[in-house]
């Protein structure tokens, strides 16, 4: 494999975070102020997770960038 399909996968997955990102954050603002508001502090932890994840995939594609 070569650091130019690498770099397009990792854009791919990227983008898919983005959007579970968008995803988990709007079923979660369903219940804030619901009787099931810990069903959005879940969330809320998985929406984190996921942004870290996306920093991860992010400085990834820097180090592939940089690369020779």
């Amino acid at each position: 494999m070569t650091s130019t399909s690498d770099h397009a996968e990792l854009t791919m997955l990227r983008s898919v975070l983005d959007d579970l990102v968008t995803r988990i954050v709007a079923i979660s603002d369903r219940y804030r102020e619901s009787e099931d508001s810990a069903v959005a502090a879940d969330l809320d932890g998985a929406e984190r997770a996921m942004l870290t994840a996306r920093r991860a995939v992010e400085r990834a594609l820097g180090t592939l960038g940089s690369m020779p």
